[in-house]
């Protein structure tokens, strides 16, 4: 019984998927608590879907994957401020044109080039097939975000409640709004092996709302977010192993279910505290 429960850790391709979902789960947390803080969850998507045509041409140019999928992404985060700051579109609309745009450009792209390079795990990730460059990628990115994170917790924290009271108290606003911009595009790329361009989204907005509704303390959300990732990545992967399904959309479900039971538990709660008073 107990060699069958501890057989998903007895594989390196399992052990590679636990170590690399433990890895990406800290700074997608973190950033997640941000952008749901920033009401910047369509950013999120926007730039995860626009790292696609980065990636086609990092490949026909024989570049690192990973650079052409971080220029990409901020060359949509760029011109989507560009476009909203200079036009009467609001911002959520600019950033649909655009991701969907570069995303169809991506396609178009993938379609007329001939690669090895599987479009599925590209849009959806390849966990179990994870190598040594993915988890040395991951564990870079993950390294560098999060010690920017927690440098700089205060300033980013006033940006996201106050961006007016941030910059009267002298704080440097854009370097804040497009570094966090540049994580987050760092960090979808370092998803990319992982969870792909599609569910990477999942992992930037959920832990984040989860912990919206489970605390109202800031400084309580960024732990909460952190470990609820790590729970729902690890028994992701490993249920995957057992029901025979990709750790990745099986992780996005189970943050899904804890997303649903925060949700009932934050209304039951706000029923009782209607009542007492």
């Amino acid at each position: 019984m107990i060699e069958t429960l501890l057989q998903p850790f007895q594989f390196p391709f399992m052990q590679n998927a636990f170590f690399i979902m433990m890895m990406i789960a800290v700074p997608t947390s973190l950033l997640s608590c941000y952008m749901v803080l920033k009401g910047w969850s369509l950013m999120g998507d926007a730039i995860s879907h626009a790292v696609l045509p980065g990636v086609v041409g990092a490949y026909i140019f024989g570049i690192p994957l990973i650079i052409g999928a971080f220029c990409a992404g901020m060359f949509c985060a760029l011109m989507t401020g560009f476009l909203s700051d200079n036009s009467r579109v609001k911002q959520d609309t600019v950033m649909g044109i655009v991701f969907s745009g570069m995303f169809g450009f991506g396609i178009v792209m993938y379609t007329k080039v001939s690669t090895a390079v599987h479009l599925d795990h590209i849009l959806f990730g390849n966990m179990l097939g994870v190598g040594q460059a993915d988890l040395w990628t991951a564990g870079l990115v993950t390294l560098f975000v999060s010690i920017i994170l927690i440098a700089k917790q205060r300033d980013l924290m006033l940006h996201a409640f106050d961006p007016v009271q941030a910059q009267a108290v002298g704080l440097r606003v854009g370097w804040l709004h497009y570094g966090l911009l540049a994580m987050i595009s760092l960090t979808i790329v370092a998803t990319l092996s992982a969870v792909g361009i599609i569910l990477s989204i999942g992992l930037l907005i959920a832990p984040g709302a989860i912990a919206f509704l489970a605390t109202q303390q800031f400084k309580r959300m960024l732990p909460i977010a952190v470990a609820v990732t790590m729970f729902a990545g690890v028994l992701g992967v490993y249920a995957s192993f057992y029901i025979d399904s990709a750790p990745a959309p099986t992780i996005i479900l189970i943050l899904t279910a804890i997303f649903i039971a925060a949700f009932v538990r934050a209304n039951i709660l706000t029923r009782k505290r209607s009542n007492a008073g």
